[in-house]
This record gives C-alpha cells, structure tokens and sequence, in this order.
C-alpha cells in the first residue's frame, strides 16, 4: 500500500507533467521543477531550461497521456504516451522523476516508438488497451 509521500509524489509528478506538457504553462510549471533539476535523458538538454525549451520548440498538437504510475519512495514512475510530436509514430515513454524537497530533481527515461496493430508481434497495444491505428 502506498505511504502518504508516495501518494503526494505521483500526484505532483501527474500535475506536473499535466501543466507543461498538455497546458504549457512554464510559470506555473517552474514551480514544479527545481533549479537545480539534473536530466539524464538523451534527447533533452541540461536543466529544466532545457526540458522546457524542447516543449516550447514542439508542435503545438503534443500531448501527454499518463498511463500506469508507481511511487517508491522518492521515485516516481510514469508510463505514458505523447502523441502529436511532430514523428511519424507516437512515442511511449517510462518516465523516472526523484523527487526531492516537494519538487522534481532528477528526471530519466526510457522512449520507444509506438506499434502499430499490424507491427506488433505480441498483438497487443504498448499503452492502454487498444491500438490507435
């Protein structure tokens, strides 16, 4: 069962990736990350300047579906789609937030185009539970 921080750190990271990814809005959105925010992602420059000059350079159709979300401790991890980002295939992401001091520190991830029904060996959907195309 989730501990009361777990509970708040999948709702900050949710809230957090909801208002700069889907509403943009960077005010509100430094407020979620910190200053000193440390990006371990390859397609992302340093810092949260970084993540939020890629949102800003991203078609204005991106958007960001979470999926499953787990807490452990100071960790969050997030599946989710972002769709509309200007790829010929949607990308579905494993998200992995350390929070620290109420904000998001540090920032992972693992990306992977997503499958179509006709391309998935598995015949089964990466996200949800049912294909797009």
């Amino acid at each position: 069962m989730p501990t009361p921080l777990e509970e708040a750190n999948r709702a900050l990271v949710l809230e957090a990736f909801d208002t700069l990814f889907n509403k943009r809005d960077y005010a509100k959105a430094q407020t979620f990350w910190s200053s000193h925010y440390i990006q371990h992602s390859a397609h992302i420059e340093p810092g949260r300047e970084g993540l939020f000059s890629l949102i800003k350079a991203a078609p204005a159709s991106l958007k960001y579906e979470p999926g499953l979300i787990v807490a452990s401790g100071d960790y969050v991890i997030v599946h989710g789609r972002f769709s509309g980002n200007g790829r010929p295939r949607n990308w579905i992401a494993a998200d992995i937030v350390r929070i620290a001091d109420g904000l998001l520190a540090e920032h992972w991830d693992v990306l992977q185009d997503e499958a179509s029904q006709d391309d998935s060996k598995s015949g089964n959907p990466m996200f949800g539970d049912r294909f797009l195309d």
